[in-house]
Order: structure tokens, then sequence, then C-alpha cells
């Protein structure tokens, strides 16, 4: 059975204090969480070889993420990725948020929900402990309409499973799109980039971006360097000369998920580094996962091990909503209603591959 230990640090922000919680399943691994953002710290795995490491970006220091650009294993939000020139319609009204990405706005704005402080609940269940977070984002914040009550649960299974589950529910209508922006780098932590990574993608679709980083709109088929339907090796891809890729200086990028003939999860991408022999699957019922290369990491801060983070150190899957469905009408749906609940989950599972 998977336990959660719950540890305090002493330092405090917005009239609340930092603490931690640990995560640990009878495998060893191990993955601790802070109320600020509702963060992963660090997740130790095994390595083929029975070494544990830290396989996910972040700082020794939980007050550094307080200056974070980054968003290293933060919950983004209320809207995850681009809504273009920050502002969207929802019915006769028009509402503005912060452009903090160029012309657009990026991952809930200036002071998202990695800037946010989190209550913190320990739940024992039968078969295991779980972590509950909860925020409530009042009417206005960033500009947002509605009151949006969240709740996230985290819990880690003795099969290596996390599993990320979001409930959310407004008092007015808005629009909401929920990920997590973990960087991994399956290598460890005293590995530098990602480029011997073996990328699977479950999506032969995607959508191409403007130069403003936002979708043009059409679906297009995953070709050439965007095809991940077949494990591909991913320097090997970040080299190709497509257009997009120099757009993007990488791939940031949102792949549409094949559909299923239910709602429950399904297997969205798998990675495996053959050093290590770690090999993580995510799963998802989510309609698309931004596969993100970390193509603008910022050395601002010193990382883990004392060492500045440079860009494709790390790379994301954030399971989400497309970017900039309030402005889409044939994308996905964003909006919640009053009445209506948001629910929606992400599982990682970690193995070994020899």
């Amino acid at each position: 059975m998977s336990t959660i230990v719950q540890a305090s640090t002493g330092v405090f922000f917005s009239g609340g204090e930092l603490c931690t919680f640990t995560l640990s399943n009878q495998r060893g691994t191990q993955i601790v969480v802070s109320n600020l953002g509702a963060t992963i710290v660090s997740l130790i795995a095994a390595d083929g070889r029975g070494q544990f490491d830290d396989i996910v970006l972040g700082y020794a220091d939980l007050s550094t993420y307080l200056q974070d650009d980054n968003c290293f294993g933060c919950v983004v939000g209320r809207y995850a990725n681009r809504i273009a020139k920050g502002q969207f319609r929802l019915g006769e009204q028009v509402y503005s948020l912060a452009c903090n990405n160029g012309p657009n706005h990026l991952h809930g704005g200036k002071e998202g929900f990695n800037r946010k402080l989190w209550r913190g609940e320990i739940i024992e269940r039968e078969q295991g402990s779980i972590l509950e977070l909860s925020y409530v984002s009042p009417a206005g914040e960033e500009g947002y309409p509605g009151r949006l009550s969240i709740t996230l649960t985290y819990s880690l299974s003795d099969d290596n499973k996390f599993t990320l589950s979001y409930r959310a529910f407004s008092d007015a209508e808005t629009v909401i799109n929920l990920s997590n922006h973990m960087y991994f780098n399956l290598a460890g932590s005293k590995e530098g980039g990602i480029l011997d990574h073996q990328v699977f993608l479950n999506s032969d679709t995607y959508l191409p971006v403007d130069a403003d980083m936002i979708p043009r709109g059409e679906l297009e088929r995953a070709q050439g360097a965007f095809d991940f339907m077949q494990p591909r090796h991913l320097g090997e891809a970040l080299a190709d000369n497509h257009p997009q890729i120099a757009i993007a200086k990488g791939f940031d990028h949102n792949w549409v998920l094949k559909k299923t003939a239910s709602s429950e999860q399904r297997l969205a991408a798998s990675v495996f580094e053959p050093r290590s022999g770690r090999v993580m699957d995510v799963f998802t019922d989510q309609p698309g996962v931004q596969f993100y290369t970390g193509n603008h990491i910022s050395p601002k801060h010193l990382g883990k091990q004392g060492r500045p983070y440079s860009p494709h150190d790390g790379f994301c899957l954030e399971t989400q909503n497309f970017p900039d469905s309030p402005n889409q009408a044939h994308f996905p749906s964003c909006v919640l209603k009053p009445g209506e609940l948001y629910e929606t989950s992400t599982s990682y599972r970690f193995g070994i591959k020899h």
C-alpha cells in the first residue's frame, strides 16, 4: 500500500506555510509534492540496474519556485497553454486576460495556479493514502469569470502508476483547461539532455501553429518529423528542418489523440530512455497532448545538482484540451457552466524495459 508523509518547510508565502507531501509505494518509488502550485518537486524511480534517481526537473530549494518562469512540475490554469491575444468571448461578453507570452495569454497569466498556495489533505483509504489538494479561484482572478472551486487528487499505486485527477465547478460560465507541467528526463538528474529518448505518440494528426504559436485551426497529418506513431529517436526528429520546428525551436505542439468508444483513459504516449532502461506510459481521457521539448528552458536559477538547465534538458507531455479552444469553435469545448462538473484524469506508469 502507498503511504503519504507531510513535512513543514518553515517557508511562508501568501499567509500560509509551504509544505511537502511524500508519496511512497512498496517498490521504492517516491513522489514529493508541494502545496505551492500543487507542484511535483521530485519523482524518484528505479532504473534497469535498480538504482533510484529523480526524473523530473526542478529546484532543491522550494522558495525558488516562487520565481520560476519554467512552470516546473506545477498545475497550470485556469487555462493551460495559449489563448490568442489574451481574449475570448462568452455570449455577448468579451473577457481580457494578461498577455504574458508575446501577444498571447499563457498558462493562466502572470499569477496562474502555479503561484497559488493549495490546501493539502491526506486521505486514508483501504487501498492506500491519497493526497487531496484544493484551491478556490475568485471571480475575476487574472480576468477569468466565475468563482472556480478545484480539487486535485494525487495517488501512487504499488504497480508504479501515478494518477492525477481533477474536479472543478464554477458559479458562472467560464473556460477551464487544467494540466500538469512536469519536465521529464528519464535518464536521471545527473544526465543532461533528452535527445536519446525514444518517443511514441498515439496520434496521427497534430495542430500546426502560426508565427505566434497559436493553432492555425486545421488538423494536419503527422508526417515526417511529426510522425511518432512508431517509437522515434527524439534527437533525429528535432534535427529535421521542418518549418514548424523552426517556429517553435523544437516541438511545442498539440497532438490530437485517437478517440475511443468510451471516455476512459487510453494510452496517449510512451517514452523509453535506453541508457537507464526507464520507460514511461501516459494515459488520459483528454482530447490532446502538448508535446514540449523544453525549447525555452531558462537557466536563470540553478536546478537540482546545482547545475543550470538548458533547452532540451527535459520534455513535457501536457494532457489537455486544445490550445486557444475558447476562440476556435470547432475545437472541443472548454466552457464550464454553472451546475456542471469539470472532471478529468491522467496517469503516468513507470517501468523498466531491457
